[in-house]
């Protein structure tokens, strides 16, 4: 059965259902936003009665419940009544058409540089009958009816007066829909016009009369999913609806702001959440979505387990979910009940992710990741901190990240993550015991680390490269040239960078690939001192100019310590040996990976391609 009517509609009885009410906005429609020239241009393509595309509505009564507002600039003596559809496309062009052709009020619009303006739309009548003119007989003029020149100084066209209109023969768009009246001045004072503006009524005020604009009205069955599907496919030009705009416009139908709760409000005094959780630099990046999300996870599980208890079977039980339509089917009980949960759910996501040597979100190989990690530690509170609680969900957590599981989309994997990792991080079965019986969570069994990954990790911004540099640097790595820590370091705002060990200049000279010497096994994390003084030279070199600097003054077996921190195989790198060098440290960051991924990587047959370029 279809779930949407299709028709025309006469433009007349529209502008009128809008003025009354009958027609509103959904409150996440965005404000009104077109220019001079596009009202200009619509009002034009109205009078060559020209198709200027369907509008979409929805009616209202239905399940689907939003927070509403009117049409800009339309206003009612006694409050706002009660819609019976809201436009989902099409607001600006019959926002448009309701300020000209609606309202006995200056339009409140925008010139070609965005600056506000308030303007009355003309004909030229005059221009409008003749050939090919209609277009530039369409003017608007500012709020006190008169265009100036010479600085405001001298009135060119002067309309503030229905007299003037009528001497200068300028109908105003405003009496389209309406001209009786000013048919009937016209008649008074110049009636040897008459028959002009008749030709002019029939071929442009006619045209407006009688248009009829295509409509789509969506029944009021339509699911929230759907009406927010149906709204990011026609406003291809716009911005994309979120969800949390949609969510927020249903929570205010029931008197909540959403916003206010989320971001916090000056003017009302409220510290939002977003304030709250931006005070832990590692969940700067966390945005609403994600919260709701978290949510979503915890109410499905819920619903799960009473089906289950329930003696429900098969897929009469609900699935744990943190899908689109899950977040859209959140109430505001919903919300208001496992709200503060998510939110401390989220503070122990912090504390974790310090453990792990995380300290600010420009390090976080994935944000999504920190979802599921959320709703898990709203339920196990402290208990995250338990060693065996903690080891696993270490496991998890960088499986996840060396696996590079939790890019693009991952709804199911988020959902799968928490109903598995729930059981498995509680039971105090050993392991091998537990995943003979119930299998790991999927991250854990799908991850995967190819040993040639190495040989392509060369963005900074991948998961895995970002994961590798942490984990180097959570071991001690020391600078080259300070004697701290990286870490250390970083705290003290030091410029650090992450750069070449066999620097980039001379495997260039020994014809090394670049794609070799650019990889992470090349790569560490080290201070601007160190790297200025590192420049062009071989490493035997440039160890030896360290060393022997006044600042620094380290022995060999100092320096070697500090090579070692960062897992680069001393001897390798001070006989200049590019190849066993690569070799070697590649196999100490195989190590790591393997550690804290608890299982074996796959190891490849040959070793990399890093001899010299013929």
């Amino acid at each position: 059965m279809s779930t949407f009517d299709s028709t025309k509609l006469p433009l007349p009885q529209v502008l009128s259902d809008v003025t009354t009410g009958v027609i509103q906005l959904p409150d996440f429609q965005r404000g009104w936003v077109w220019d001079d020239e596009h009202v200009k241009s619509l009002l034009v393509s109205i009078a060559r009665s020209f198709p200027v595309g369907a509008v979409m509505m929805l009616d209202t009564g239905g399940e689907v419940r939003f927070q509403v507002r009117p049409v800009e600039n339309v206003t009612f003596k006694d409050g706002v009544p009660e819609p019976e559809r809201l436009i989902l496309d099409g607001q600006q062009r019959l926002t448009s058409l309701t300020q000209v052709l609606a309202l006995n009020k200056p339009v409140q619009t925008f010139n070609e540089k965005g600056k506000a303006i308030s303007r009355h739309y003309y004909i030229d009548i005059a221009t409008a009958l003749e050939d090919d003119r209609l277009e530039e007989a369409f003017i608007s003029v500012p709020a006190d009816r008169k265009i100036k020149t010479n600085f405001d100084r001298d009135v060119v066209l002067d309309l503030s007066t229905r007299e003037l209109e009528i001497e200068n023969f300028h109908f105003p768009c405003s009496e389209i829909l309406k001209s009786s009246p000013w048919e009937y001045a016209l008649i008074q004072q110049t009636p040897e016009r008459i028959q002009d503006f008749m030709a002019f009524r029939e071929k442009v005020i006619d045209s407006f009369k009688d248009y009829q604009l295509p409509a789509i009205t969506l029944g009021k069955a339509t699911s929230k999913e759907a009406v927010c599907l149906v709204f990011e496919k026609v406003n291809t030009g716009g911005v994309p609806l979120s969800v949390f705009e949609l969510v927020t416009a249903t929570f205010a139908a029931d008197g909540f702001n959403l916003r206010d709760d989320w971001f916090g409000s000056k003017e009302r005094d409220v510290e939002g959440r977003f304030t709250r959780l931006n005070k832990e630099p590692i969940l700067k990046g966390i945005a609403a979505a994600d919260f709701l999300q978290a949510i979503s996870i915890l109410k499905s599980s819920a619903m799960r387990k009473a089906d289950i208890a329930a003696g429900k079977k098969g897929k009469a039980i609900a699935a744990v979910s943190a899908k689109r339509a899950t977040v859209l089917s959140l109430t505001l009980e919903d919300y208001q009940k496992w709200a503060p949960e998510v939110e401390e759910g989220f503070m122990l996501v912090a504390k974790f992710m310090r453990k792990q040597c995380f300290f600010s979100g420009r390090e976080l190989p994935y944000r999504t990741q920190l979802v599921p990690l959320a709703a898990v530690m709203s339920q196990i509170q402290e208990r995250w901190l338990e060693p065996r609680v903690y080891d696993r969900l270490s496991r998890w957590f960088w499986c996840g990240v060396l696996g590079e599981l939790y890019g693009g989309a991952v709804e199911t994997r988020i959902a799968n993550d928490f109903e598995e990792l729930m059981p498995w991080i509680t039971s105090d079965e050993p392991d091998d015991v537990y995943e003979n019986l119930n299998g790991f969570p999927r991250t854990i069994s799908e991850a995967a680390f190819q040993e040639s990954r190495l040989d392509t990790l060369r963005s900074r911004n991948s998961a895995a490269y970002k994961g590798l540099n942490v984990l180097v640097l959570r071991q001690g790595a020391y600078d080259f040239f300070w004697k701290a820590s990286i870490q250390e370091l970083d705290h003290e705002d030091i410029a650090l960078d992450i750069h070449h060990i066999f620097p980039r200049a001379w495997c260039e000279d020994q014809g090394i690939k670049e794609s070799v010497y650019n990889s992470i096994v090349n790569k560490t994390p080290i201070s601007y001192k160190a790297n200025r003084m590192i420049g062009r030279k071989a490493p035997s070199t440039y160890l030896n100019d360290l060393q022997n600097h006044k600042q620094v003054s380290l022995s060999d077996e100092q320096m070697n310590t500090i090579l070692l921190s960062h897992y680069i195989p001393v001897d390798m790198l001070r006989a200049d040996d590019f190849g066993a060098f690569y070799e070697g440290r590649k196999g100490k960051l195989i190590e790591i990976v393997e550690n804290v991924m608890g299982k074996s990587a796959q190891r490849d047959q040959s070793g990399a391609n890093y001899e010299a370029e013929a």
